[in-house]
């Protein structure tokens, strides 16, 4: 969220922002809400300092022993009239908060300027494609081969997007989160947290989820709560309305968590095996930082994430997003996606943005140097990684010619096998 004197004092910028994201902003409307407030307020602390004037009057007849009925019959007035402008303004003011909660962040400046994912730019790869000698089959065909997945069992407990892991593939699932955990904590220098999967509607606006993206998420019907989209949410909500000591920063965090997403992609596509989900699993990393730390530990974030799939042997891709293809919270991003061999393409697997004080400034989280002012701390977040597109990228990267999947060396101490073997 903006500052609302900054937003006012820079229009054009704002405007030129709103054009490099392809987003569309009523400038025209803010403009007319920000001059009615403050025109009413010129004429409301006009108001205030009439009445000011005419109490000292007043005072003054009743010390003189005089009557000042008129001066009480206008101040009674201008009482009237006073109250009704701070309703007017009130009502004002939220009109300006609602649409500042729709405003995105602005892109920093090193984020290229373009329309959607093919502005993207890659920054670097590491490793290579499998080699197979024969044709590799997608995540859904192998998980049903091999009894490790089960889909037509989802959709009969709940619906289409939702499955069911078996036996070893349920291990797997469980083993891979574990496995980012422990490292993320061990190595990284994170410190775990196991949040409520279910999050009020302060905490969603904290992060920027709401309102913009409320047709996006899992309500419960009757309350002020919603099923976590992402334990971001939660992750920030720990300090909201919090003021921290800048000695203590920056906190690193990790979680892991079910996710929840009503809207998880377009009907026809990403929709076979599970890709695209409403019900997920995530672990999350995420950062408080001093401001001048932010970008340093936006790089770190990224390598923290790619540490997990060079562990693991997968091939993957780091792509900084353009401005047309950044999250709505975001100052800059950068997305991993890792190589799937049964389409021949890159599938993303985590994103890692720094979001500056957007959100803290949303969720009113600020830090206090030693004898210093105190003043909005940034925010970072990245999936380190989305638990389920691991499975699908383990399963169709270590796919072999006899139906088996071969258990990546890190993950056989959590799994106790070195593959996962076809059903007979």
């Amino acid at each position: 969220m903006h500052d609302l004197a900054f937003f006012r004092e820079h229009l054009d910028a704002m405007e030129q922002m709103a054009r490099n994201r392809g987003v569309t902003l009523d400038l025209a409307a803010f403009r007319e809400i920000d001059a009615q407030r403050r025109s009413i307020i010129t004429s409301t602390e006009r108001l205030k300092a009439e009445r000011n004037k005419a109490n000292e009057e007043i005072a003054r007849s009743k010390k003189a022993g005089q009557y000042a009925s008129a001066i009480l019959a206008r101040m009674k007035q201008v009482s009237e009239e006073v109250k009704q402008s701070d309703e007017r303004i009130t009502q004002l003011d939220e009109k300006l908060r609602a649409f500042l909660l729709m405003v995105p962040n602005i892109p920093h400046s090193s984020v290229p300027v373009g329309k959607g994912t093919e502005g993207n730019i890659e920054v670097r790869r590491w490793g290579a494609p499998p080699k197979f000698d024969f044709t590799p089959q997608p995540h859904w065909e192998i998980g049903e081969r091999n009894g490790i997945l089960n889909l037509e069992a989802g959709v009969k407990m709940a619906a289409a997007r939702f499955a069911v892991y078996m036996g070893l593939g349920a291990r797997l699932e469980r083993s891979i989160a574990n496995f980012f955990l422990d490292l993320h904590t061990g190595a990284h220098g994170y410190t775990e947290v196991l949040p409520p999967f279910i999050v009020n509607t302060a905490s969603l606006t904290g992060v920027g989820q709401l309102p913009k993206f409320a047709a996006e998420m899992f309500h419960l019907e009757g309350t002020d709560l919603w099923l976590t989209p992402t334990s971001e949410v939660e992750l920030t909500s720990l300090h909201r309305d919090d003021t921290l000591d800048a000695d203590s920063l920056p906190r690193r965090l990790c979680a892991w968590t079910a996710c929840f997403r009503s809207e998880a992609g377009a009907a026809g596509k990403d929709t076979r095996g599970i890709k695209r989900q409403h019900q997920f699993q995530k672990v999350e990393m995420f950062k408080f930082t001093r401001p001048e730390q932010s970008y340093d530990e936006l790089e770190s974030l990224v390598l923290d994430a790619e540490d997990v799939l060079q562990k693991l042997g997968l091939h993957y891709r780091v792509l900084q997003l353009c401005t047309g293809d950044m999250g709505f919270a975001s100052a800059k991003t950068y997305d991993i996606e890792v190589w799937l061999p049964s389409s021949q393409e890159f599938m993303e697997i985590s994103s890692c943005s720094n979001c500056e004080a957007f959100q803290a400034r949303r969720a009113g989280i600020r830090f206090k140097p030693k004898g210093g002012k105190s003043e909005f701390l940034h925010t970072l977040n990245g999936s380190g990684l989305a638990v389920g597109r691991t499975w699908i990228a383990i399963v169709e990267n270590y796919q072999q010619a006899d139906g088996s999947v071969i258990i990546p060396e890190v993950l056989r101490p959590y799994m106790g096998t070195d593959r996962i073997a076809p059903r007979s």
